[in-house]
């Protein structure tokens, strides 16, 4: 085979779309010729991979392209000693003796928008391929020019890492032999105008450098050996609606530091932050988004490396380990998930490929005023199906239990913080994104129809119908929805004067007339406590002690409220300070008692919470609820009962003013005793320790006369 000086051109300024015609072995008549491009080399000898010299190559070009015959007498991968200036050799097997890894259907399915496997094809797989051990990288690039992987094993050298174009579907890859796990790459882009972008991580990395390095890792096949087969069981065979659901809302990176101020390694957080979960008796841990991001205080909401568990805490397998250990445990992980929004980071995904690959062209509907950032390109088949596969990603390769999806709202509506004529209506003239709307109810079909013990969780700020919903009868899908209407409520009553509190009774009792509308989460999370809001404490007015009276009493209302608990962490020992991530959480606090009284109050709500029924079996359902006295807005006292089927109901009593009531007189659901099951102002809270000597009795009518404490909410069981 000859070249052409066209075709030895592009193949020395390393612009040369299809590589594999040229480059490695080629019939030329009866025989065969070899092709080689190696900078700096001054000679070649070719050799059969089990070490048999097959010929000598020629340079053709003076930047280090050789081309030769080799005494073969097949087509076949050959390996090339390979000398250079300085004396120095190389042996090198050549990348471009190997057929593709992909196959026609991968083309299809991702041009259909069906690939549901797209994590096993994408990204950088170590395997065997063809006898020989290396790893396979392909990326989705459709209108680049060329694309190459470099790493240190072509000394980032484009020319080098040429991939083998797929046309149908603008799909590149490439079978690098003997590049192994832990290996640093990257791929260099030609746009179609020719232009060489800056270096991109790949969109499917396993995972990445620590930041500020931006390199992707070739990462090692996960080959943890799971031991939680017990806990994925019970949740794949029950209905979460009706489970006991409390949430610890957690930055991985500040929960704790180790002895030098540094981050804990997902081992070290395992050995200290699950204990910690169980004795405080939360079912579920919520961190904030571990996928690789470039920028602390994003808090990892401006994610870039989707497929990652970030590199601050270790490496993948560490984050496996941790899964594994918190199910084993009874505990479930959620994961914060961002599908609604990138940064724009030069290594990332904005102009992947020259041109508006991932995001939307158009600044109106692919610019995100509020954060900076890059929309997705929902409408687009492969984008959503990017997203799509990344949600299956975590279930499956991590075993996480869920997933919080951030910014909901933001994806639903097209003028989403945008000023008139800063939008583009939807093809009806709408607001609503369709596109967005659709990506949302197939990736809860994906999740839910693959992992039924999973659930989706999404923060939507609006009054969005069917959020919660089934797809089928017009919902988005999702398992759970953020009550923020209960959030924004009851913290602005709580944070008014007590004496005014009576006359805005309704910001309490408006919640319950849509309580039911979804499957709500009620969630107190890091959003409430950072930016000027202050911590929960400080957001209560009065001294001290009413405080963390009032905290306590919202704890105990919050608890006995319909839906599932999330709580931020930090605010289960009363944290005085604003979270911050640069710094831990001020666990000397627990060395006095009035946060030592809140912890404790937590965990006993908890564990209240998840051994009575009435507490939630019906927490998305009317029939759980019933007022007990709504109307008791002078005295600013809330009282209802919750109930379930065939167990006992419990009434919740909250009072939010400073006066002790005694005698107070109040219809019960039934009469007979009630056993005190808490009070928020018990003496082992840190509270004044008014109550009821344990028991409420009423007479045959449910007439009673109960002490309620200032600042107070009790629990009352029925005893039968």
């Amino acid at each position: 085979m000859a070249l052409t000086p066209e075709q030895i051109d592009r193949l020395v300024t390393g612009l040369d779309d299809d590589p594999f015609a040229t480059l490695g072995v080629h019939p030329a008549g009866k025989a065969f010729t070899a092709c080689l491009f190696m900078p700096e080399a001054v000679s070649v000898t070719a050799q059969t991979l089990d070490g048999k010299a097959v010929g000598d190559l020629a340079q053709v070009h003076g930047d280090g392209l050789f081309l030769g015959p080799v005494a073969i007498r097949k087509r076949q991968p050959l390996r090339y000693l390979v000398t250079f200036g300085d004396g120095g050799s190389y042996a090198m097997i050549d990348p471009y003796g190997f057929g593709p890894v992909l196959g026609p259907m991968d083309d299809h399915y991702l041009a259909e928008g069906s690939h549901g496997r797209l994590f096993d094809k994408l990204g950088a797989h170590v395997m065997t391929h063809e006898g020989v051990g290396g790893t396979h990288f392909a990326v989705w690039a459709p209108n680049a020019r060329r694309v190459s992987v470099v790493g240190d094993f072509n000394r980032w050298d484009g020319r080098r890492g040429l991939m083998r174009r797929r046309a149908d579907a603008g799909l590149w890859e490439i079978f690098l032999p003997e590049v192994g796990a832990g290996s640093a790459y990257k791929f260099e882009i030609i746009g179609a105008d020719g232009v060489r972008l800056p270096l991109k991580a790949d969109p499917y990395a396993f995972q990445s450098e620590l930041r500020p390095s931006t390199a992707s890792i070739v990462a090692a096949p996960l080959d943890h050996k799971w031991g939680d087969d017990r806990h994925r069981d019970y949740w794949r065979t029950t209905d979460a609606r009706r489970q006991p659901v409390s949430i610890y809302e957690v930055h991985a990176g500040s929960w704790q530091l180790d002895d030098q101020g540094e981050f804990l390694s997902w081992d070290e957080l395992a050995n200290r932050l699950i204990p910690y979960v169980v004795g405080m008796g939360f079912t579920h841990i919520e961190f904030l988004p571990i996928s690789e991001y470039p920028y602390d205080p994003s808090w990892g909401y401006q994610t870039l490396g989707l497929y990652a568990p970030t590199a601050r805490l270790g490496d993948p397998a560490g984050f496996a380990r941790f899964v594994d250990g918190a199910h084993r445990a009874g505990v479930g992980v959620i994961l914060d998930w961002v599908p609604a929004h990138f940064p724009t980071d030069e290594h990332g995904l904005a102009h992947f490929d020259g041109t508006a690959l991932y995001e939307h062209a158009d600044p109106r509907k692919g610019f995100h005023p509020d954060w900076n950032t890059a929309i997705y390109n929902f409408g687009r088949r492969e984008v959503s199906q990017f997203l799509v596969n990344n949600a299956l990603f975590w279930a499956e390769r991590y075993h996480v239990d869920g997933l919080r999806v951030d910014a909901v709202a933001s994806m639903l509506y097209l003028d989403y913080s945008r000023q008139p004529g800063e939008w583009v209506p939807n093809d009806h003239g709408g607001r609503e994104n369709v596109e967005a709307v659709a990506f949302l109810q197939q990736m809860n079909k994906a999740l839910y129809g693959a992992h039924p013990g999973v659930m989706t969780i999404a923060e939507e700020s609006t009054s969005w119908p069917g959020v919660s919903k089934p797809v089928h009868t017009g919902g988005l899908g999702f398992g759970f929805k953020w009550n923020m209407g209960f959030m924004h409520d009851t913290l602005r009553y709580l944070q008014r004067d007590p004496v005014h509190r009576a006359h805005h009774h309704d910001d309490i009792t408006f919640g319950l007339l849509y309580a039911f509308t979804e499957n709500f989460v009620l969630a107190i999370s890091h959003d409430e406590v950072v930016h000027g809001k202050a911590s929960l404490l400080h957001k209560m007015p009065g001294d001290d002690a009413q405080k963390f009276a009032t905290l306590r009493a919202y704890y105990g209302f919050m608890w006995g409220y319909p839906g599932k608990k999330l709580l931020f962490m930090g605010q289960e020992f009363a944290q005085r300070g604003e979270w911050s991530e640069e710094r831990a959480l001020d666990w000397d606090l627990l060395d006095h008692a009035p946060h030592l009284g809140i912890q404790k109050l937590i965990a006993d709500l908890n564990h209240l919470y998840r051994s009575r029924p009435a507490l939630h079996e019906r927490d998305c359902e009317p029939e759980g609820f019933e007022w007990v006295l709504v109307d008791g807005a002078a005295d600013s006292i809330f009282a209802w009962q919750r109930r379930a089927p065939g167990v006992r109901p419990i009434v919740i009593i909250s009072h939010f003013t400073p006066m002790l009531r005694h005698g107070y007189r109040m219809r019960l659901p039934s009469g007979g005793r009630w056993r005190e099951i808490l009070n928020s102002d018990a003496a082992d809270y840190g509270g004044g320790g008014a109550g009821n000597m344990g028991q409420v009795q009423a007479d045959e009518e449910g007439w009673a006369n109960i002490t309620i404490p200032p600042f107070a909410t009790l629990m009352l069981e029925l005893d039968y």
